[in-house]
């Protein structure tokens, strides 16, 4: 029996009932990943000592990209680290306008004990330790002006290096940190938006803290750097950064494609320069993107940082290595997947004794079988709707006493439960549906 908790057990199975990856628990659901967990903690380790690290991951559709992604962001968060998952698109947030990116980054902060947006919270939390710093250097806690007098001048005392690089920043920081001493909300709400690279920020509130504009895309590398020496003010190990999708750039008119390369290979070479301690990018994208015409290989400098040899035996494949590849599920381990979502139901099913009974491992492998067949036989693209029909045959074993699953290879496949993705990497000559 796999052992997690009500919550978490409630998380995944209402996730994948919806046919999507949970926020949560996934380290029970990380069937195949355990090559890559040494690796992977051994770089966060880095992370954590002021190092920084870029990596790429590759895998065609339905290989657990995005899966692998948040394993990791959920790992780093139990481990100390505040985490954000930005997804690349062309009209939402484009790639080559940095200063959209660390708007999404900040938007979908989080930490272990806050959900996205922990901005506020992870600024608010450095102020409190600014002050709690003060008082454990002999200040008197009742004498609160003093205690603002010390804290600002050891917010300067540590915002020195922001300073010199990202000006602005640090002035709102203290702009904010003035206005929610004098409880002004208005102006610390204000200051707190321009942050986060909220644009519109109204012009009164930005001259309060003595800064003029707006971020703009060059900008957005000293902001970043600025909210890093606050994490790790914070007692936070570092930030894990997902760029999840980049394979979209494949897809933009060729300006943009250009500038949206540069501007990753911008950010390697500021990784690898130094410049962020306590950062780690992981970004995915297709295999087409890393070796295709219309993506990292347009970019050469930028192709031979993260460039790696597949063409040899997957099992050889190096963990550590600037770029990892992602296989996809093969039957026995979607089978394996399939069990532990059985195993996490029934740990909380009042019929925990028939879910078990009627969905043994001989009915995990037919059903498995059966969705691949479904979907033209590709079992790398099938756990999502494997898992989404799995959970509905346990929630009538529990809810209906009398109910039997049916013969898993009588299953049928609908076009409308299909997503577009899946219907394109399947083929849909190669699909038999129930229409």
């Amino acid at each position: 029996m796999v052992a997690v908790s009500p919550r978490r057990r409630r998380e995944i199975i209402d996730a994948l009932r919806r046919g999507t990856v949970p926020q949560r628990g996934l380290d029970v659901m990380a069937v195949g990943l355990e090559r890559f967990e040494t690796a992977l903690l051994a770089e966060l380790d880095v992370v954590a000592d002021g190092g920084a690290v870029f990596k790429a991951v590759r895998g065609e559709y339905g290989a657990g990209k995005t899966f692998f992604a948040r394993w990791l962001t959920e790992t780093a968060k139990q481990r100390g680290f505040a985490t954000a998952e930005v997804q690349i698109s062309e009209t939402e947030t484009p790639l080559h306008r940095l200063e959209t990116v660390y708007r999404r980054l900040t938007e979908s902060l989080a930490t272990e004990s806050t959900p996205p947006s922990a901005f506020r919270e992870v600024i608010d939390g450095w102020l409190r330790i600014l002050d709690e710093d003060v008082i454990a250097a002999g200040v008197d806690p009742g004498d609160h002006a003093e205690v603002a007098r010390r804290s600002a001048a050891l917010l300067e005392q540590r915002l020195a290096v922001v300073s010199r690089t990202a000006p602005a920043f640090a002035a709102a920081l203290r702009g904010y940190h003035a206005a929610t001493l004098a409880g002004d909300i208005e102006t610390a709400d204000g200051l707190a938006a321009w942050l986060g690279g909220q644009p519109h920020v109204a012009a009164p509130v930005r001259r309060s803290a003595g800064i003029r504009g707006e971020l703009d895309h060059f900008g957005a590398f000293g902001f970043l750097q600025g909210l890093l020496a606050v994490l790790r003010d914070s007692d936070y190990r570092g930030l894990v950064l997902v760029l999840d999708e980049v394979e979209t750039l494949q897809r933009v008119r060729s300006d943009v494609r250009e500038k949206s390369l540069n501007a990753l290979r911008q950010l390697l070479d500021e990784v690898d320069a130094g410049r962020f301690p306590g950062l780690y990018v992981l970004i995915t994208g297709t295999p087409a993107f890393f070796d295709g015409t219309q993506g990292v290989q347009r970019l050469p400098p930028l192709a031979a940082r993260i460039s790696v040899d597949f063409s040899g035996d997957p099992r050889w494949d190096n963990p550590r290595a600037p770029q990892v590849r992602l296989l996809g599920f093969q039957r026995d381990s979607l089978i394996e997947l399939g069990r532990r979502i059985r195993d996490i139901y029934a740990t909380g099913s009042p019929a925990s004794d028939r879910v078990h009974a009627l969905v043994d491992d001989r009915y995990l492998g037919a059903l498995a079988d059966t969705v691949a067949g479904r979907l033209g036989g590709k079992v790398g693209i099938a756990p999502r709707l494997y898992l989404r029909k799995l959970i509905d045959i346990l929630d009538r074993i529990e809810q209906f006493p009398d109910y039997a699953p049916e013969d898993a290879t009588r299953i049928a496949v609908a076009a409308a439960e299909l997503t577009a993705d899946e219907r394109a990497a399947a083929g849909v000559d190669g699909i038999a549906l129930d229409v």
